[in-house]
């Protein structure tokens, strides 16, 4: 009975140790530390990050806080711009690296790195989606990544996760503010339902109202109206 203990225990240990082989070590510390800087430096411009984790986020950065206080969106332009030669690069020889190959949240980062570079949306979003079918990536993360590509082709979004700001004349006013709304949806009435088959944890209205939005749910016409009277 001894034997087949430890027999047994023997077997669970090497189907341990094959699991864990399949993480490629390396390749996820590199996607680690692209995540930590296309997310750091963007937590570090948010206006509800405190001082005490900008000072966190600047020294991880190798940046002194003063100089990502002046520069941090030129910093970001940068960061965006080296992150994604590195994520081309290991595309063009792993494919997606995805949840299986290097375990989570490693498995995001070529998303967010893409999803910050609007010009290759379009040539990716084919390979995002296939990671998110196959379970390598969340497929709330598909779905922000339709939704900008949609919405950067001109088209209706169909989660509602894009938002958009610009600057109009207020009719009653004559001022110059701000408009900031979520970007119109297809079939707008059933968003939310799209939004928790997808994984999304928010609504719509939850999640606009984290940026400071009231959502409505406008129509092309109606933004056009209100930012070309």
């Amino acid at each position: 009975m001894k034997k087949a203990l430890l027999i047994t225990s023997t077997i669970m240990m090497c189907l341990s140790c094959c699991a864990q082989q399949k993480i490629n070590i390396g390749l996820k510390q590199q996607l680690d530390s692209i995540l930590a800087s296309d997310q750091g430096i963007r937590e570090f411009v948010d206006t509800e990050t405190s001082e005490a984790r900008k000072d966190q986020l600047a020294k991880a950065l190798g940046y002194s806080k003063e100089e990502l206080k002046k520069k941090a969106w030129s910093l970001m332009n940068k960061i965006d711009s080296a992150n994604f030669k590195k994520v081309e690069s290991i595309v063009s020889k792993y494919g997606y690296p995805g949840k299986s190959l290097v375990g989570e949240p490693a498995n995001t980062a070529v998303f967010f790195v893409i999803q910050h570079t609007p010009s290759q949306i379009s040539k990716y979003y084919p390979l995002i989606e296939k990671a998110g079918k196959e379970g390598e990536l969340p497929f709330e993360n598909v779905a922000m990544m339709l939704d900008r590509k949609l919405t950067g082709e001109g088209k209706l979004q169909i989660y509602g996760t894009q938002i958009y700001s610009v600057q109009i004349t207020n009719p009653k006013t004559g001022q110059k503010e701000f408009f900031e709304y979520v970007m119109p949806i297809e079939d707008a009435k059933n968003v939310n339902k799209r939004r928790k088959e997808a994984g999304f944890k928010l609504s719509v209205e939850e999640n606009a109202k984290r940026f400071g939005i009231i959502y409505k749910a406008y129509t092309p016409e109606e933004i056009k109206k209100i930012t070309n009277p």
